[in-house]
């Protein structure tokens, strides 16, 4: 497979050969005793691939090795990219961040906020409408179903909110029929924001997402491997998770990359490969240009990768560490210290809940990509792989 940028030698780029060895050693060695199926894994400076490796099985019910152009599904490793279509009609003057979400989708008029009172649960209107930016950002007051228990989340399950078998359109109505569990703009909370920012998407350009994202972004980036489902003559290449997670835990049902849903899922539903997504965060490391292709202007870049949230608290600390802010589709470093895992003041993050992780530092001119389909064990590997990157780092 050709790499999606130039190769170059490990000392030219500042990275320790033997300390790089080291870190697919650590993988090799967690896929043997058969805790990881398989794994891409993928480490850029300076605009050249310092790493890009592929372990274990593509297929662990199967004997097929892991190969690099193996397609994953990424999950919410799909909103920096739908985050960056957002930005880009902001460049055009066809959105603004403090449009009120209602103005371009009028389900969304007149929302109503649940509150718990003595006397039981009751609805009031919100305060002020959720905007554009709070979509970016997850202060929109909106939440996931999976992440808890509470009555909002509740009737997010029973609305089958997650269904992808109802269009962008049809999503966005029913959401917007559900009461709010936070008041716009009160506190970050992980949530269907980007799934919302999809269908902004549509109703501003009259393209469906998979149309939109794929004329604006994947095409002109090169990025011919990633979509909303994957093409019969690529099965074969279709990265599989454990029937069974070897650490235990609640099994996850992983979507079908084979079926073409009905919803475009702004928030989690493109799958893509170890190349594609190398392409899209070297286009976000150059500030919005790859390849001679400037999609976004390099201050715009520098605005998304800032932190928006400021005094807004954050309510999942799992997921938006210490020393952490938001930006307009990323979690953005604020601190030198206190986050668990290395990285400098500036560098900006995401992943995925099948697996997939990745992180980019504008200090250190570096980014690194972590595609495995292995749920259960996302948080470890996200903290682990990133842990060894840095420690490969000499220069």
């Amino acid at each position: 497979m050709r790499a999606p940028l130039p190769a170059a030698e490990l000392a030219d780029l500042g990275l320790c050969p033997e300390r790089m060895r080291h870190l697919v050693s650590v993988f090799q060695s967690d896929v043997d005793g058969g805790r990881l199926p398989g794994a891409v894994l993928v480490l850029a400076r300076h605009g050249r691939i310092a790493l890009m490796e592929s372990i274990g099985k593509l297929d662990p019910a199967h004997d097929a090795p892991m190969k690099r152009d193996a397609v994953f599904r990424i999950y919410s490793m799909t909103k920096p990219i739908v985050s960056v279509a957002v930005m880009m009609l902001i460049e055009q003057g066809r959105l603004k961040l403090a449009d009120p979400v209602h103005l371009h989708l009028s389900e969304f008029a007149n929302q109503q906020l649940l509150v718990q009172t003595p006397g039981g649960v009751t609805q009031r209107a919100v305060q002020r409408a959720a905007t554009v930016q709070d979509l970016l950002r997850h202060t929109a007051g909106l939440t996931y179903e999976f992440l808890g228990d509470s009555p909002v989340q509740q009737m997010y399950r029973q609305a089958n909110i997650g269904s992808r078998a109802r269009s962008n359109a049809d999503f966005s109505q029913a959401l917007a029929a559900l009461p709010l569990m936070f008041e716009p703009g009160s506190v970050w909370a992980y949530s269907r924001a980007t799934d919302v920012l999809g269908r902004l998407v549509e109703a501003v350009t009259g393209q469906t997402l998979a149309e939109h994202l794929e004329k604006t972004i994947l095409g002109p980036l090169g990025m011919k491997d990633t979509a909303f489902a994957v093409p019969a003559a690529d099965h074969a290449r279709i990265a599989e998770p454990f029937a069974h997670d070897p650490d235990g835990g609640i099994p996850m049902r992983l979507i079908d990359p084979r079926e073409a849903p009905a919803l475009h899922s702004g928030g989690g539903g493109l799958m893509s490969t170890g190349a594609d997504y190398a392409r899209f965060l070297q286009f976000m490391l150059n500030k919005g240009e790859l390849g001679g292709v400037r999609l976004l202007g390099p201050r715009t870049v520098d605005f998304m990768t800032a932190d928006h949230l400021g005094p807004i608290p954050g309510n999942d600390p799992s997921l938006l560490p210490p020393g952490h802010g938001f930006g307009l589709g990323f979690a953005v470093r604020t601190a030198a210290g206190l986050a668990p895992m290395p990285g400098s003041v500036g560098t900006y993050h995401w992943s995925g809940i099948g697996g997939t992780s990745f992180f980019v530092d504008p200090a250190e001119h570096l980014f690194g990509i972590f595609l495995a389909q292995a749920p259960n064990q996302r948080e470890h590997y996200r903290a682990l792989f990133r842990t060894l990157a840095y420690a490969a780092l000499v220069d």
